[in-house]
């Protein structure tokens, strides 16, 4: 099993050439045969030969940060999501740079064939390599190693990728290294979860030398290590964590294109937020929008807007997060909560400063105080603005846990870029097509506590 998973990452870069391959080569087929014809100006044999690499960049781009080409990672509606949506944005892209090229508009019924056989293309050619990749491997057989207590929630979570983990057994550190050591080399990978510090060393220094596969579940001081900066100004490595948040050139940068593109997508959504506005209105003549005080960087207080998709009353037994099935969900709310247009007009918040594009969701106070009660460390994810979008919004769920969240956003504050911003931002469109991402808590949940 071991020397066959040298190949895995082959096999997965073979299989993306070629499809890589397929897309360009319809694509230079279109363009000889369609748009070349009707040109004013003719490219000689290597501007052809550049649009169409330029085409294949984009396609590659697009499919890379949406994780399209992660075959053996993803499941296969991701995969197959991901990369329709990365030909959907390339061929947006590749139809304004075709009317460069043209010096003119070109006609669009040829990028919208492109798209549909490149669809049509995607769909099988994911699932046939998906199927040589699970038979070649197959799931590994996996122990968790945990502390005081079983892991079950995350062991639930693991079991519902069974095409790609086995979980066959789990077992307390407390048994000693004697019996884990000899058991830990029956199995393909090693689950280690909730162990103290100095156990957790131990075996995963043995994983190390005994090259077995080891996956473990992060504490916040870890996540916080991830981001910190390599110092080599002495024969003793260092590493730096500055712990502020972001530098005021990073700030700066950040307002910028939240300005920016919040203008932009007010401009472009409006017609979108009329009907909206209208279809709640028409249904009880309610308030269309919805406010609430919620809190952003340093613990600032603010009042959110949103499209109400709830009935009038829907707070009055006290402040509670949405859970599955909410009966005060109204029938508009539940269509624009699924497309996340009631999310909309927090593009006011963000152009007024209390919001950016990207960042922690924005928490109310008074379930935030619950959760800090309990989990002191909740806190630090006010490092930053809260965001219409974020690494935990993208990454995890509504229903994901305050202890989770933690990790995800300070994941976020820690590795910040612009260039992680766009990712997300592109990334938030297929969530919206994923209705996991958007599940409510338990009906005896008041907050995503557990």
């Amino acid at each position: 099993m071991r020397k066959r998973d040298e190949y895995k990452h082959l096999l997965n870069g073979i299989s993306n050439c070629i499809q890589l391959a397929l897309q360009t080569a319809i694509f230079a087929v279109i363009w000889y045969e369609v748009y070349v014809p009707g040109m004013k100006y003719h490219f000689f044999r290597r501007g052809n030969w550049a649009v169409i690499g330029i085409y294949t960049l984009f396609v590659c781009f697009f499919t890379q940060i949406l994780g399209g080409y992660r075959i053996g990672y993803l499941r296969i509606t991701d995969i197959c999501l991901s990369q329709i949506l990365a030909v959907c944005c390339a061929n947006v892209v590749a139809y304004f740079q075709l009317c460069m090229v043209a010096r003119d508009y070109v006609k669009i019924w040829p990028v919208c064939l492109l798209t549909g056989i490149e669809t049509a293309l995607i769909v099988p050619f994911v699932y046939v390599v998906r199927y040589i990749y699970v038979r070649l491997y197959p799931p590994r057989r996996m122990i968790v190693i945990y502390g005081n207590y079983p892991p079950n929630d995350l062991i639930a979570k693991i079991n519902t990728r069974r095409d790609k983990y086995n979980i066959c057994a789990s077992i307390s550190y407390v048994v000693g290294y004697e019996k884990l050591y000899p058991l830990i080399r029956e199995y393909n990978a090693v689950v280690l979860c909730d162990l103290p510090a100095q156990a957790r060393n131990q075996i995963m220094k043995y994983c190390y030398q005994e090259s077995v596969r080891t996956y473990v579940t992060p504490k916040i001081s870890d996540v916080i290590l991830r981001g910190a900066d390599d110092i080599h100004l002495f024969d003793t490595p260092l590493l730096l964590s500055r712990n502020n948040g972001l530098s005021i050139d990073q700030r700066f940068i950040k307002r910028t294109v939240d300005i920016v593109f919040s203008m932009a997508g007010l401009m472009i959504l409006s017609p979108f937020m009329l009907l909206t506005a209208a279809a709640i209105k028409f249904y009880d003549g309610g308030p269309v929008f919805y406010k609430q005080e919620r809190l952003t960087r340093d613990g600032e207080k603010f009042e959110i807007i949103k499209f109400r998709s709830m009935s009038m009353d829907s707070e009055a037994a006290g402040a509670r997060l949405a859970a599955k099935g909410d009966p005060r969900v109204t029938p508009v709310g539940r269509v624009i909560r699924r497309i996340h247009f009631d999310e909309i007009p927090q593009l006011f918040n963000i152009l007024k400063g209390d919001m950016s594009f990207v960042g922690p969701r924005p928490e109310r106070e008074v379930i935030a105080k619950e959760y800090i009660e309990k989990i002191p460390e909740f806190v630090l994810r006010l490092k930053v603005k809260a965001g219409l979008t974020g690494y935990a919004q993208v990454y995890g769920k509504y229903n994901t846990t305050p202890y989770d969240k933690i990790k995800l956003d300070i994941t976020y504050i820690e590795n910040y870029s612009i260039w992680l911003d766009f990712k997300l931002i592109l990334m938030t469109v297929k969530v919206i097509f994923q209705k996991e991402n958007t599940e409510g808590v338990e009906q005896e949940q008041k907050t995503a506590m557990k």
